[in-house]
């Protein structure tokens, strides 16, 4: 083999960590147009991913070379955005799609092509990395697979996991969607006046609807709650503050952990403990027996009317 072949066989492993390489990175590195023909031929030793991408072996890619590969495809100024970039950020709640959505200056002519959704815009962010790959920051990308979700309760639920862990706000959301398109925006718009109301799950969100036609007051979502000397007590997910009302949504699928379902159950014996009258609905419930459930959170209110109020307060 000449020399030249074999240099650029070893600046190939050098360039390509994950096995993957654009036909224009394997230009510069002078690998032949003809060699790339014959070894993408089929049963060739290697396979095209995309228009221009080249993985360097046969068989079925993983998806970090997936992703790889749709960042290549995309050019030098691409970064990872919606649930792509979302699930390397840690992110669970999200919609099972394969799409890979990637944002692009739009002076970058480029189009979408299976699996890869090229979005163009005027407003680029820098990239942060993660896993060594470019990505939108958080708010921006969670946005960004909100703005391509029809699903209210898939909305939901990656909105609220992402406020839930800390990593950004309602306001960083906020102002994310106020400089961004119209476009898509009404559902994460409507789910984030929720999530302002202190609603932080889907189920807290079916409750909160099943609320507003009941006869009882509305009651305030994720609030913290003291005894009388200042303590902590607890945090439910609803409380009805005139009559110390608390009102638990027990599910393993709408938390974030069995752990916090075991949070849930000691909440219930510190506030039992302090007078609190407390009331567990499982989600399921909340759409598929709406008023058998609404009568009994309006008798758990009236037994709690009825009984002195404890001396409790509330973060209001």
């Amino acid at each position: 083999m000449p020399r030249r072949a074999r240099v650029a066989w070893d600046s190939i492993a050098d360039a390509a960590p994950r096995g993957v390489l654009s036909l224009r990175e394997m230009a510069q590195l002078g690998v032949p147009g003809r060699t790339i023909s014959s070894r993408c031929a089929q049963r060739g030793p290697w396979t095209r991913l995309l228009p221009g991408v080249v993985m360097l072996h046969s068989g079925t890619p993983t998806r970090f070379q997936m992703l790889d590969a749709a960042l290549r495809y995309a050019g030098p100024d691409a970064m990872l955005t919606g649930v792509a970039a979302a699930r390397l950020y840690g992110l669970r709640r999200l919609p099972d799609i394969d799409d890979i959505q990637v944002l692009v200056s739009d002076r970058r002519q480029r189009l979408s092509v299976r699996p890869v959704v090229v979005e163009r815009t005027t407003r680029l962010p820098d990239p942060r990395l993660c896993a060594e790959f470019p990505m939108a920051p958080i708010s921006r990308a969670i946005l960004d697979a909100a703005r391509r979700t029809h699903d209210v309760d898939e909305v939901r639920a990656m909105l609220a996991e992402t406020l839930q862990r800390g990593m950004t706000t309602t306001s960083e959301l906020d102002r994310e969607l106020d400089a961004g398109s119209d476009r898509g925006s009404a559902l994460p718009r409507s789910v984030l006046r929720e999530l302002r109301d202190g609603v932080r799950s889907p189920a807290e969100a079916w409750a909160r609807s099943l609320i507003a036609s009941s006869r009882i007051p509305i009651p305030r979502w994720n609030v913290r709650i003291y005894t009388e000397s200042g303590l902590f007590l607890a945090m439910p997910d609803a409380w009805f503050d005139d009559v110390a009302l608390a009102w638990e949504i027990d599910s393993y699928e709408f938390h974030l952990s069995p752990a916090d379902y075991a949070r849930t159950l000691a909440r219930h014996a510190a506030m039992t403990a302090a007078g609190v009258v407390v009331l567990h609905t499982l989600p399921s419930r909340l759409r598929s027996e709406r008023r058998s459930v609404r009568a009994e959170v309006e008798a758990a209110y009236d037994q709690a009317r009825r009984r002195p109020r404890p001396p409790l307060r509330a973060d209001l």
